[in-house]
């Protein structure tokens, strides 16, 4: 079951779904639509290792755009913070940013209970696209959960990306045991 936008709006008065900034119009039958911020990131070193910690560098989308190329992977992060305390989030693109060829996320669409922050996206395109600051690009969608959480993930000593920022946060992989 996803939630309604009457739903939402519910959750977000009891202070379980927290959008910031939120804007009316983006709330859609079931979602609620998100936006690229002005942040994008690449890795620095063409080959990553899964038990190393891999290094970013970030720069700031002009206001002209940014055109992004095919064969290279980029880090961006959505404008809007966000916080679930009771539901699963899911982030999926738009389908316009899917008809530009653009890819939000490679694996990481869901979120947890208990997630607070700034979403970072896994941005690939199948061919030159220009990208803006502040266009839309995906949309949350919230499921219920069933049972008690014992734990959430803002609570978890070992959350690895609680509190993400309003920028790009790269993989911490090499944070695990393996």
């Amino acid at each position: 079951m996803i939630l309604s936008d009457k739903r939402i709006l519910e959750e977000m008065q009891q202070g379980t779904i927290k959008i910031e900034p939120y804007d009316r119009d983006c709330l859609g039958s079931n979602s609620y639509d998100v936006h690229l911020g002005k942040v994008l990131a690449k890795y620095k070193d063409e080959m990553l290792d899964a038990k190393k910690h891999n290094q970013i560098e970030y720069f700031e989308i002009p206001e002209e755009g940014f055109v992004l190329l095919p064969n290279m992977f980029y880090l961006g992060v959505t404008a809007e913070y966000t916080e679930t305390h009771a539901h699963v989030p899911f982030l999926e693109g738009k389908s316009s940013t899917g008809r530009l060829g653009i890819d939000i996320h490679a694996t990481a669409g869901k979120g947890d209970v208990g997630f607070c922050g700034n979403w970072t996206l896994e941005i690939s395109v199948k061919q030159p696209v220009r990208v803006y600051a502040g266009m839309p690009v995906g949309q949350l969608i919230y499921f219920p959960v069933e049972g008690e959480i014992e734990i959430k993930y803002n609570q978890k000593k070992n959350a690895k990306y609680s509190g993400q920022p309003n920028r790009p946060v790269e993989s911490m992989m090499w944070k695990n045991t393996f």
